[in-house]
Order: structure tokens, then C-alpha cells, then sequence
């Protein structure tokens, strides 16, 4: 049975394509070369119906009649038709039998239309067990001599049955058949006309087409298998990427030569049911891993699905190549692309090498050469500008100044800005992919505001509860009372000195009267104070150790005070006995306005220690477990390491028996010992002294030593808990982008009025939203000293995500609705993982990609912890 109507074209049944090209032999393990100028022949009501705005060109029209008085050929003749209103009217009917010939891309295009409708308006299941579905056809082989025929002032294509299949040959008289009515070919391709000028044939003069001679061309044609429908079309389409290329028994004559076809075009006697699902399955072409490739692969599937790039690239895209700009590849890397986007889409087609699409990305951004694992976030944002540099309409890029906001409202701003950024950058990237941010800067000096209107690609969106950090502290009080306390904190990840003092004021509870200082504690002494509100925690490590200090506002003017604590370790050297000074603790401080000597410095540091001082029950208790709670303290980890101030202590002084606490100031070169009783030397309190305080072995036993010591680290790993997996709003994401926040000391902006770099607040605003919104989840944290993974799950919208509320152009009209389409995912750490990505196939039906490996899956199985880059379309 046939299933071509040669009748009617209204049916599906009787679609058909034949692509001609040059001569040129194949060989079996040659890949589609579709930079040829390829074309196709479909039904002329299919290319109708499946084209888009902006599609239609205007063809010229060829009457055929066949010659099928031969039983082993078919002579088919093209005449122009010159008849306007015979052209006007086969152009609106519907009765002829009428086809299109269009370039390749095009009809893989219309294929590929064809088979998005059925998947939309249908059920998948009811499409295999209906009978009488139109199905989309597959592909088998058949070849062509064409010549010209000078007394006919036409072209003949000549089709003979002994270089072609029984089968082919018998499927081509059913198309071709003119023995009742004529075909009527379109050329939209504009192949042909090149041969006809005022209406006599007429050959260019490179062309191989000379008169009496005969060229060999190859014929695709789109057929229907006898036996589809009574086989196994109900396999899952899973196993397509498991389907062997198979050949006929018996060799196939292409362009003169025995060879194979191509290997990803199915063949009549191997249907056997792999044809209906190679035609089912357009898209579902997998992708082989050359070697941790799997973060391209699973990029490249996301953007192999988005429809209106897919349909550009399936198009004549090659009249867009801007081969001038300096930016780009000179077309190389958007030719690649193109090519691997057809190989993805072509009926049947098996998984797919993208070797040579990788070598030209490597020479557009070198990072991507070898074969390391790298982000696909990141292959996203170097492919997208690579493709719209190579495909930017704009040849020469005009300079546009930039102008002052002048109190001029929003709208005429921001499209003045836009219009700029189109009069420089317009393509397919930029129609498809680039919104509008307005960005304003407010300087905290002048308070001067800075509006601007910022095209972007994507959306980084940070994920709130992860970009908190906590932080533990010491936190020491001046009042001679309190003793030490340790408090744990959550501030913002990238958060400020500001955050930090906030969240510890509220947590201990800090007085109107009272303020904050945070020193930085390195081998108990103090390292460096943390003054500046502005300054970024980023620097501060989770092994540091911080001491918050509690001092009385009124008297921020007077002198700090900073006592650090030491101990004598005997030592003999040379057969002299020696002193080794350590410091140990955390040190305590005070601000004083005045101190006139010695015995004010004693007395002050005996007041900060007091809340450490033992009752006599705890000082016995102690001697009877520590026998030398001296040499005990001394092999605490805490206590640090030696310090030079001892090597300027003279040997009277290091010598001297005391029962108390030796106080020293470090001066010049050495350190002077402060007698009670005396001035100390000099006149006027620097702005923070520093005094060393020597302690005898009596007072380590009078003093609590544990909380003198409590200063644990600002993040301990092994204290961690394994907390349960947290699970964040998409919405909550986006308002942490957009919230307002301050520059970092490292992104300083330039204030006009001031005539200084200013650490500004910076806030952010959607305002012009693209047709695909690409979502980068920022599941990656870097900083100078660690990095990590955030595994948080964010619950994202699936068939309505809705931005109206979050667009900051109110008098927008457009729709801020969006659907999502596909997902880039993350598995496993840093240190190594795996990419795979989600596509959603027709309406409802979504499929994953893991290389090579293509296989429906669920909607609720899409929503992972995995998600790392989300693509919606607009609604």
C-alpha cells in the first residue's frame, strides 16, 4: 500500500522533500554538511501554514510536467510560469497539487513547526494508536540527473529506477505523477532563478550545467512507511538514542558512486518502528561527551529548545553574518552553531559530536580549550555575546554620549538609552535575550543621584538565606563586673562592618550609652581594630578570632588603653638562666582621660580583671588539681608564642621576685618598666597605649584562667550541625537582587559633585523585560580565602511566573508573564559534579538530557537542588 496521495497535497501523507547539491561523494563516517546551498522540497500549503511573520519572500512559480510513458523513468520538465493571473490565482487556492521549494533550515524549520503544533494541541499516546493521525514522514534516499533542454526552454530532471530502490522509484511516480494534473512548484529559495533570465534558460558561467550534459544530484525524499503503523510504535521514544543507523541490503547509487547514506537518515526496510519515533523524537538528539563536556552539552540543549533562536538558525541565517566586526569570529562561531543546532533537529538524528563547535568556541574564549570542567553559566554568557558579535546587523557602531538625567522623566530616559544601545548592538541576541535595568546611585556625602538605563543578558539572582554567615565573637565587658560572653551571629555574606555591630548590639543587649569596638585577636594580642562601617566582612576568615569590646560613648575622646597579658618562662642558656615573655588570654581595655602614674595603671587593670578573680573555696580546689597551674597554663594552646618583648627587659628587672603584676610600656627600641608610685614618661596620653602585663605565679592561681582564655574561633567546622535542606521562594531571590545595597570598597563610584570616589548605595530595578529570560541561580561562592557550593532548593515557578510586581516601568504594556522552558543543572561539589539540564518538549511533557542520553522524565522530577540555571518564555 502507498500511503502518498498523488492527488491531493492537502494531505500530510503526501509531503515530500528533495534536496539538491552538489556533486560530491559520501562516505560513511562524513557528518551533514549543512553549509551547502542545500534545498528542499514540501507542500506548498505545510510552508504556508508553518511560516511566521517575516518569513514569506516572493518565489517564482514552475509549472512541472512528467513523462511517464517509460516504466524504469520519470522525466519531469520545470517551465516558468509567466501567466499573472494564473500565478494569482494558484497562489490563494487550494486545488492544485502545489509544493515549495525551500532552503534546507527552512524545511527543518517547517518540520520542526509541524511537529511543535501536534505536540501542543495533542496527547501524546492518542497520536501512536490513532489510525488515521497525519504523521510526519521519514526520510529515504533517491537520486537525480538534471540537464537542459534547449528546444523545451526548460530544466529535466530525470529519475530512473535502475539507480534507485524498487521502493524509492515506486513512491517517486506517486509524487510526480502528472498523468491528471499538473505540479506547481514555488521557489522560495532562489536556486533556480539564476537559470532563468527573460524567460530563456540561461547558464551562469561557472555553472556545471551545460547543454546535453547530465549532472548527478541527490533526491531526499519524505515518505511513509508501509508497515508503521502495524509495528511497535508504542516503544518508548527513550530507546531513539539507542537506535542503530542501519542501510538497505544492497548498495545505494549517490552522486555516481556506491557508498552509504547518510547515517542519520533512516532507510524503508529499516523502519521496523525506529522511523515513527526518530520523527516523534525531532529535538530529542542527544550529545556526545568529548571529555567533561557535559557543562556545554547541557548549555547547548537549553538553547537547542529555545524556539525562535532554533527557528533563526534553521532560517537563512547567514545573510545576518556581520563578517566586519572586530568582535567577532568573522561568522565561524554562529556557523557552528548554526550546523550543530540542524544536526540536533534533523529527523532521526543520533547523538551528535560537537567537535567542531568546541574548537570554535576555544578560539572565541580560549578559557574553554581542553577538556577541564568549567560552568555553564559561565559557556552561556561567552556563547551568547560570541553569537550576537558574529550576527550583529550593525556594521559600523556610532558614538553616543552619554547625557545627563536633567530631571527628565524615567520613560524618555531609559529609551533614550536603549535606542543608544540598538544603534550599536542589534541581532537575534538582542531581540531574544536583553532586558533593561535602571540602575540609581545616591552618594552618601552630597547625596547626589545617579540614574542610568543598563541593557543585561541574564539575571544573576543571589540566594538570601545562604548569603547569610554566622559569626561568633567574644564580646568583653569595661564595667569590672561582667564576665566574657560568647555570642553567635548571622550577618549578610558580603555584608558590612554596619551589619556586624547591628546584630551584636541587638544580641547583648547593648545600652544607649554604650558602643562597640572590634578588634581582630592574632596570638593574643591585639591585630588590627574594625572601624570603618563600610569595611567588608568578605576578608575576615572562619579561623580568625574576634573580641568585641563594650566602652561607655562619653568618653570616645579619651585615651584607649589596650593591657596584654604575659607570663615568665625560665629558661638556661649557656649555663645562664634567661627569661622567655608569652602573651596569653584576651586582652582587656579600657579609655581612660587621664592617668598620672603607675598606681592609676595598676588600678585600672585590676578593676578590668576583676570579674576573672576566684573565691578562695575555687583558688584550693584548683592547687589540689593542679599541682603547677603555672607550667599547665604555659602548655596551653591558647597562651601564643614567644615575643620579643623580654629581650629589652634588663636582667635586674627579669630577675626580681614579685607576688603581684609587673606593668610595661613598649618605648623606642625596648620596654620600660612602669614603677608605682611614679609619672609615667610622658606628658600627654597617646591616642591607644599599649601596656605589657607581666603576671607572677600567685596571680594565675587567683584568677580564672578558662574564661581568661574564652575566645574561640569566628566559624568552628567540626561545632557545625548538618542542617536540613533549606528551601527558598524564586520571589525571595529576586528581591534580594533588587534590594539596595552598598558599593564595595573595591566598586568605589566616582561622585560628580563631590569630585571623590564614593562608597555609594546601589539599587537596581527591572524595567525592560526580554522575550527569554535567562535566570542565573548563584549556587557558587568565592571569596580570597574559601569557596563553596550552596545546595539550597529554590522553589521555582514552572507555567506562570509573574513579574508585573517587580517592573519598576508602570506604564509598561507588555506582558510580564513567563513559562518556563528548560533548566541547566549542577550535581555534586566543586572539587568535581556532573551537568544535565530539563527541557520541556510540546506543552507539558519534559525530557532530560545527560550527554548522549535523552529520556522523559516528570514535572515534579524537574524541581531540584540541583537547578542552576532556569530559561523562561514570555506568555
Amino acid at each position: 500500500m502507498d500511503y502518498l496521495n498523488n492527488n491531493d497535497d492537502d494531505d500530510f501523507d503526501s509531503s515530500s522533500s528533495y534536496t539538491v547539491r552538489s556533486n560530491r561523494r559520501l562516505h560513511q563516517d562524513d557528518e551533514p554538511d549543512f553549509g551547502l546551498d542545500r534545498v528542499c522540497l514540501l507542500p506548498y500549503r505545510w510552508w504556508i501554514e508553518a511560516q511566521c511573520e517575516g518569513d514569506r519572500v516572493e518565489g517564482v512559480l514552475y509549472t512541472v510536467s512528467c513523462n511517464s510513458d517509460s516504466e524504469f523513468e520519470i522525466l519531469m520538465h520545470l517551465k516558468k510560469e509567466e501567466d499573472r493571473e494564473k500565478i494569482k490565482r494558484l497562489d490563494l487556492g487550494f486545488s492544485e497539487r502545489r509544493y515549495a521549494l525551500v532552503p534546507e533550515g527552512t524545511w527543518l524549520r517547517a518540520l520542526k513547526r509541524y511537529n511543535d503544533f501536534n505536540n501542543a494541541m495533542k496527547d501524546f499516546r492518542s497520536l501512536i494508536h490513532s489510525e488515521s493521525e497525519d504523521c510526519l514522514l521519514d526520510l529515504f534516499p533517491l537520486h537525480l540527473r538534471i540537464f537542459v533542454s534547449w528546444e523545451t526552454n526548460s530544466l529535466v530532471a530525470k529519475i530512473s529506477q535502475k539507480e534507485n530502490m524498487a521502493e524509492f522509484y515506486k513512491k517517486a511516480c506517486s509524487i510526480f505523477d502528472s498523468e491528471y494534473n499538473l505540479v506547481h512548484i514555488w521557489d522560495f529559495s532562489g536556486q533556480t532563478t539564476q537559470l532563468f533570465m527573460n524567460g530563456k534558460v540561461r547558464l551562469p558561467d561557472d555553472s556545471t550545467l551545460q547543454p546535453g550534459k547530465e549532472v548527478l544530484l541527490e533526491l531526499l525524499v519524505h515518505g511513509l512507511s508501509d508497515s508503521m503503523r502495524d509495528n511497535g510504535c508504542s516503544e518508548k521514544i527513550a530507546d531513539r538514542s539507542e537506535m542503530e543507523c542501519s542501510s538497505h541490503s544492497g548498495s545505494v547509487m549517490m552522486n555516481g558512486c556506491t557508498g552509504s547514506v547518510i547515517c542519520n537518515i533512516k532507510q524503508t526496510n529499516s523502519f521496523q518502528g525506529n522511523s515513527y519515533r526518530a520523527i516523534r523524537s525531532l529535538g530529542l538528539t542527544g550529545l556526545h561527551n568529548l571529555g567533561n563536556t557535559c557543562f556545554m552539552s547541557s548549555a547547548i540543549q537549553c538553547l537547542a529548545h529555545t524556539t525562535k533562536l532554533v527557528d533563526f538558525f534553521l532560517g537563512d541565517y547567514r545573510k545576518e553574518i556581520n563578517y566586519e566586526n572586530p568582535l567577532g569570529m568573522n561568522g565561524e562561531l554562529a556557523l557552528a552553531f548554526g550546523d550543530l543546532l540542524r544536526r540536533l533537529w534533523v529527523p532521526g538524528a543520533r547523538p551528535v559530536s560537537p567537535r567542531t563547535f568546541k574548537s570554535k568556541l576555544a578560539n572565541f574564549a580560549p578559557q574553554f580549550c581542553g577538556y577541564s570542567q568549567h560552568d555553564s553559566q559561565e559557556l552561556l554568557a561567552f556563547l551568547l555575546d560570541g553569537l550576537h558579535e558574529d550576527l550583529n546587523r550593525v556594521k559600523r557602531k556610532p558614538y553616543h554620549e552619554v547625557k545627563d538625567a536633567d530631571g527628565r522623566p524615567d520613560d524618555e530616559l531609559a529609551e533614550e538609552y536603549w535606542r543608544n544601545h540598538l544603534a550599536r548592538n542589534d541581532s537575534i541576541v538582542v531581540d531574544l535575550c536583553q532586558g533593561q535595568f535602571r540602575s540609581t546611585l545616591v552618594c552618601p556625602m552630597c547625596k547626589k543621584v545617579s540614574i542610568t538605563f543598563d541593557p543585561f543578558m541574564y539575571l544573576s539572582l543571589p540566594l538570601p538565606s545562604t548569603m547569610m554567615r554566622t559569626m561568633t565573637l567574644t564580646v568583653m565587658s569595661t564595667d569590672g563586673i561582667t564576665m566574657p560572653s560568647i555570642i553567635t551571629i548571622t550577618v549578610p555574606e558580603r555584608g558590612t562592618l554596619r551589619d556586624l555591630i547591628g546584630a551584636l548590639s541587638a544580641s547583648c543587649s547593648l545600652g544607649d550609652d554604650e558602643t562597640l569596638l572590634v578588634a581582630e585577636i592574632y596570638k593574643n594580642r591585639i591585630f588590627r581594630f574594625l572601624e570603618e562601617p563600610s569595611e567588608s566582612l568578605v576578608d575576615i576568615r572562619d579561623q580568625d578570632k574576634l573580641a568585641a569590646y563594650r566602652l561607655q560613648k562619653d568618653n570616645e575622646a579619651s585615651s584607649l588603653v589596650v593591657f596584654v597579658h604575659e607570663l615568665a618562662e625560665k629558661y638556661y642558656f649557656s649555663g645562664k638562666e634567661g627569661f622567655d615573655y608569652r602573651p596569653f588570654g584576651i586582652p582587656v581595655m579600657a579609655r581612660l582621660s587621664s592617668i598620672s602614674g603607675g598606681d592609676d595603671v595598676r588600678r585600672e587593670f585590676l578593676k578590668l580583671i576583676c570579674p576573672f578573680m576566684m573565691s578562695n573555696e575555687d583558688i584550693l580546689d584548683d592547687c589540689d588539681k593542679e599541682e603547677d597551674a603555672s607550667k599547665k597554663l604555659t602548655e596551653d594552646n591558647e597562651l601564643g608564642e614567644t615575643t620579643s618583648s623580654a629581650a629589652v627587659i634588663s636582667d635586674e628587672d627579669s630577675n626580681s621576685e614579685t607576688d603581684d603584676f609587673e606593668f610595661y610600656l613598649p618605648l623606642g627600641i625596648g620596654n620600660v618598666k612602669i614603677k608605682l608610685n611614679e609619672p609615667l614618661p610622658f606628658t600627654e596620653l597617646p591616642g591607644m597605649l599599649q601596656v605589657f602585663v607581666l603576671w607572677s605565679d600567685k596571680m594565675l592561681k587567683k584568677y580564672d584562667k578558662y574564661h581568661l582564655n574564652l575566645l574561640p574561633e569566628v566559624l568552628t567546622p567540626q561545632l557545625l550541625t548538618k542542617r536540613t535542606q533549606e528551601s527558598l521562594s524564586f520571589y525571595k531571590c529576586l528581591e534580594a537582587f533588587l534590594k539596595e545595597e552598598p558599593l564595595g570598597p573595591e566598586d568605589m563610584w566616582y561622585c560628580p559633585t563631590c569630585k571623590n570616589p564614593q562608597q555609594a548605595t546601589k539599587k537596581l530595578d527591572l524595567w525592560r523585560l526580554p522575550e527569554i529570560l535567562v535566570v542565573h541561580l548563584k549556587r557558587f561562592s568565592y571569596s580570597r580565602f574559601f569557596k563553596n557550593k550552596l545546595e539550597t532548593f529554590v522553589d521555582f515557578p514552572i507555567n506562570d511566573l509573574n513579574l508585573s510586581s517587580y517592573i519598576a516601568y508602570r506604564n509598561n504594556q507588555s506582558l510580564n508573564r513567563y513559562m518556563l522552558y528548560a533548566i541547566s543543572c549542577h550535581y555534586g561539589g566543586l572539587g568535581g559534579g556532573h551537568y544535565t539540564s530539563f527541557v520541556r518538549y510540546g506543552h507539558d511533557t519534559w525530557y532530560e538530557f545527560d550527554d548522549s542520553r535523552v529520556v522523559p522524565v516528570s514535572e515534579e522530577t524537574i524541581k531540584t537542588s540541583a537547578a542552576y540555571v532556569l530559561f523562561y518564555k514570555k506568555v
